[in-house]
């Protein structure tokens, strides 16, 4: 892959996961610009989404966002092959992150890294939905969901390795290369990081 359609991809990809998933949701759920940087925890993505604007526009956001992922895996893949589908997507994780238009306030990245997932590694996405599942329904890791977080993250990026150095079938997604854990990895850390610099939520007055 040359590094002028690395760039392509990668710019792509960043656009569309700074697509303003939240912002238009809220105008239309409740009639009027709700700013979720500020409401509830302060992030503007699905959960705070859920939390503030009720669950059918959270779960609106949710959707979008996942498909945030997935759309940007396929233009990159247009662009510059399956190494593309990588590099599109992982943008996609950054651009929804740190959006530009916004001073870089975006959500933390979970719904766009799982369609990454579905796009790049389907063959591992029913394990880790599975993980996702487990961990939701344990009450001590729903309420520690930065751990839950890393504790998926990890499985996805050693999930990559392992499908990579196998050479296992990887169904309608790209054959494993290094850039699948690569990917992964660089995903999950920029994941980590919005978590880690996230405020804590406000707490409604007594």
């Amino acid at each position: 892959m040359s590094f002028r359609r690395a760039a392509t991809a990668a710019s792509l990809g960043y656009l569309v996961g700074t697509f303003p998933t939240v912002d238009l949701v809220s105008r239309r759920a409740v009639g009027g610009p709700v700013d979720l940087r500020t409401a509830g925890s302060g992030n503007p993505g699905a959960a705070n989404a859920i939390n503030v604007l009720g669950k059918r526009a959270g779960y609106t956001v949710m959707a979008i966002d996942i498909a945030k992922g997935a759309l940007a895996s396929g233009a990159g893949a247009v662009v510059a092959g399956r190494a593309g589908a990588h590099t599109a997507a992982t943008a996609s994780v950054i651009g929804h992150c740190l959006p530009v238009w916004s001073g870089g306030k975006g959500g933390k990245g979970v719904a766009p890294s799982v369609g990454q997932c579905l796009a790049t590694f389907p063959a591992y996405f029913p394990i880790d939905l599975g993980i996702a599942a487990i961990t939701a329904s344990n009450p001590r890791w729903k309420q520690r969901a930065f751990t839950a977080t890393l504790v998926s993250s990890v499985c996805w990026v050693l999930g990559g390795v392992l499908w990579w150095r196998r050479q296992w079938p990887n169904l309608w997604g790209p054959r494993p290369t290094a850039a699948l854990p690569a990917a992964s990895l660089a995903s999950s850390a920029i994941i980590a990081y919005k978590f880690a610099s996230a405020r804590p939520p406000v707490k409604a007055a007594a």
